[in-house]
């Protein structure tokens, strides 16, 4: 792992924090804190607000409300003009009537989709359906890019369909969301009031370029266990036809021999997962999205910056001028962006990334 700091360098950038609540603006707001991830989980924030300054915000109020609405606004020209970075409700209340302060939490509403038992069947209804059907039942606006397939349908002639359900009260609407993204390909999140359901990012994009002149921080890291080679295995079955079979994908990295490591310490990575009822075409998709997820982790970066407005969990970065094989684009894993008096108004980022590999296909 290495680590390179640099001093902040002079910034004419002038940030003020918003905070909204129930569409009412608190002067006595002077910290936040939001933290956005890529995870299929909700973002989160965290403000802490003096009492007095806003009278209609005293403490009888934050005592005894119990649904609140926040909107965490930044600005980094002084306030002429706010962005919206996180919307969602206050989970948790805490009063400091000693020294007249109160610290509030809570979750984007992906937090409604959470909390939501999925209770019902789908007949013949598509992924991007579902997904249209929870944002409006949530009072969310739907941002959802179509799809074909009927979720319920196992087989080609059956149009008989799934209890999507059937694993008890525990699945809710939101993992029904992600599970239904993960087959699509897709992302599903909630971004302000949208609830979105999109392809992935396309790998090709570029959203910034970073230097470690830009940062405060950097760190390094790359996992040695996936910097070889991976092969996943994706075995499978069709119950209507009684047939078992496998597909299996493998990748080296760029400037490796295929195969070079297998009587060393360093032997090939093996994964199988195990899925029922595929087809081998869909077989192989879900055995290079695994391989890709797995490999995607074996560069981490890790550094802080001042705080800017532009870049989201989807975002991909490209890290240049380390001068080593680090120069290389990262996929945003988390966002982490803080506003103190003492500190000013920081951002810390997790980003991961693969060296750059070549992807086949193997004989299972």
């Amino acid at each position: 792992m290495a680590l390179l700091l640099n001093e902040p360098q002079p910034s004419y950038r002038s940030p003020r924090l918003r905070l909204l609540v129930n569409d009412q603006a608190l002067t006595g707001a002077y910290e936040a804190e939001v933290n956005s991830n890529n995870h299929y989980g909700a973002d989160r924030f965290g403000a802490v607000l003096a009492l007095g300054p806003d009278p209609w915000a005293d403490a009888g109020f934050w005592s005894s409300e119990t649904n609140i609405l926040v909107d965490v606004q930044f600005s980094l020209d002084g306030g002429a003009s706010f962005t919206s970075v996180i919307q969602g409700l206050v989970d948790m209340v805490s009063i400091n009537p000693v020294n007249g302060s109160v610290h509030i939490s809570g979750r984007d509403f992906t937090a409604a989709l959470i909390e939501a038992h999925a209770q019902e069947t789908f007949a013949n209804r598509t992924s991007s359906e579902i997904a249209t059907i929870f944002a409006q039942r949530h009072g969310l606006i739907p941002r959802v890019t179509p799809t074909s397939a009927l979720v319920g349908r196992f087989y080609q002639s059956d149009n008989e369909s799934l209890m999507l359900n059937r694993f008890s009260e525990a699945t809710t609407e939101w993992d029904l969301l992600t599970y239904l993204a993960r087959q699509e390909n897709y992302d599903s999140f909630v971004s302000g009031s949208d609830l979105r359901f999109q392809p992935t990012t396309p790998e090709t994009k570029i959203d910034q370029v970073l230097h470690p002149a830009d940062m405060i921080e950097l760190k390094l890291a790359r996992a040695l266990t996936l910097a070889r080679d991976i092969q996943v295995t994706v075995r499978s079955w069709n119950s209507l036809q009684q047939t078992a079979f496998a597909e299996c994908v493998g990748s080296t990295i760029i400037g490796t021999s295929p195969g070079a490591s297998d009587n060393s310490t360093n032997a090939t990575q093996q994964y199988v997962v195990i899925r029922p009822n595929l087809t081998p075409d869909k077989a192989l998709a879900v055995a290079q999205q695994h391989l890709s997820e797995l490999s995607r982790h074996e560069r981490i970066i890790e550094f802080s910056m001042p705080a800017e407005l532009a870049l989201t969990p989807r975002s991909r970065i490209l890290l240049d001028g380390t001068n080593t094989d680090f120069d290389q684009p990262y996929y945003i894993d988390s966002i982490e962006r803080t506003f103190r008096p003492q500190t000013g108004f920081i951002q810390r980022i997790r980003a991961s990334g693969s060296s750059p590999r070549i992807v086949s296909t193997l004989q299972s």
